[in-house]
């Protein structure tokens, strides 16, 4: 098995899969997350391929662009993978990081956990937040024709997952809902650290927004 040829036919494939698809899921995103999960796992001790293939195929058929069908990604990663030769143990945990990666599914380490996902987890955690995560959450919003903001629509923090995934809420809401909660949820000291910067451009973004709302700025 050529690993360095499986990752390159990797990254084909997912550029091939995702053109056209809403910016912030594209083939940018993926390539965001896959540099964020190689920088964070050259501090830790985890197999660098299933990282890499891990972060590459994360998001190659979002549930929430295929009628919520959350099988669907690891299905597509899966057959992919086994037409490249790919040990069976690697597709097992190449599907679960997939499976398993998500803000909206919550806290499943009790089902499956591991280094590796842990990595690609605070990489893709990464691309959500600071100036990257702004213009990906606006992105999203215009995509789904969302109101920027609304102050008499307050942000809902004790949504259930299904409540979550078919929110309406304008995009502000959405920080508060989840981005400005990703930094107390990072695996690895490396995603803490970084994560923290990133954090705090989004609550400067945030009071510059509020104040140009108010017209104090």
């Amino acid at each position: 098995m050529n690993k360095e040829l499986i990752i390159e036919e990797t990254v084909a494939y997912v550029k091939s899969e995702l053109v056209g698809t809403e910016s912030g899921h594209d083939w940018w995103h993926i390539y965001r997350v896959w540099k964020n999960a190689q920088l964070i796992a050259s501090g830790e001790i985890a197999d660098g391929f299933v990282i890499e293939l891990g972060a590459l195929l994360h998001d190659i058929a979002d549930a929430k662009f295929h009628n919520g069908d959350e099988e669907i990604g690891p299905r597509k990663a899966e057959s992919f993978l086994k037409g490249m030769g790919v040990d069976e143990a690697v597709i097992e945990h190449v599907k679960n990081i997939i499976r398993f990666i998500s803000f909206k599914n919550g806290d499943q380490r009790h089902l499956f956990n591991s280094k590796e996902l842990e990595i690609v987890q605070d990489a893709d955690r990464l691309d959500a937040i600071g100036a990257i995560g702004v213009a990906r959450a606006f992105n999203y919003g215009g995509f789904k024709n969302r109101t920027i903001y609304d102050p008499f629509i307050k942000p809902n923090l004790s949504m259930t997952k299904e409540e979550y995934k078919k929110s309406e809420a304008p995009t502000i809401n959405h920080f508060y809902e989840k981005l400005l909660l990703l930094k107390d949820k990072m695996n690895t000291e490396t995603g803490k650290k970084l994560a923290q910067k990133r954090h705090e451009y989004l609550e400067n973004f945030l009071d510059q927004f509020f104040d140009e709302w108010e017209g104090k700025s």
